[in-house]
């Protein structure tokens, strides 16, 4: 492995970890390079980028964070319908839509998913109390991750 495709490596590992990526493949011309996120104590020992043969995954020890979380009981659960990123205001500095502890009717806005430049307002489907609030301001998030809990 010469120094540029280690640097590119380092590159690919670092923008997985920024955006909280599972994975990420890049393909340049025959050269393929895939970055696996594992749990460090599953994680294979060594970074080794894929060449003209057939690719295999790249794994890089990034930890990934593993919090305890409260069993969900009867929340209903809001998610993600696009991959974007998640603000909880319409503006910087504005008031967020919702807070924990907030009463929401169903189509009631919750956040702004922004997704390739659109801006895409997530209502609630329900009716409740935002008992928690899953993700943080400015972070990328997947289709179907959970962004609220709210309790009928």
């Amino acid at each position: 492995m010469d120094q540029d495709e280690a640097s590119r490596i380092r590159a690919l590992g670092e923008i997985a970890a920024e955006f909280d990526l599972d994975a990420i493949r890049v393909r340049t011309g025959d050269s393929e390079i895939e970055i696996v996120r594992r749990d460090p104590a599953l994680a294979a020992p060594a970074a080794v980028p894929a060449g003209p043969v057939p690719s295999t995954p790249v794994a890089v020890g990034a930890e990934i964070p593993n919090p305890v979380v409260p069993q969900a009981g009867n929340a209903r659960k809001v998610t993600a319908p696009v991959v974007g990123v998640f603000y909880r205001s319409a503006s910087p500095g504005s008031d967020p839509f919702v807070e924990v502890g907030s009463r929401v009717a169903a189509g009631d806005p919750m956040c702004i998913l922004e997704a390739m430049k659109l801006m895409n307002e997530i209502t609630s489907d329900y009716a409740g109390v935002v008992s928690r609030i899953l993700v943080e301001n400015g972070e990328l998030v997947s289709l179907g991750q959970e962004l609220f809990w709210i309790e009928p």
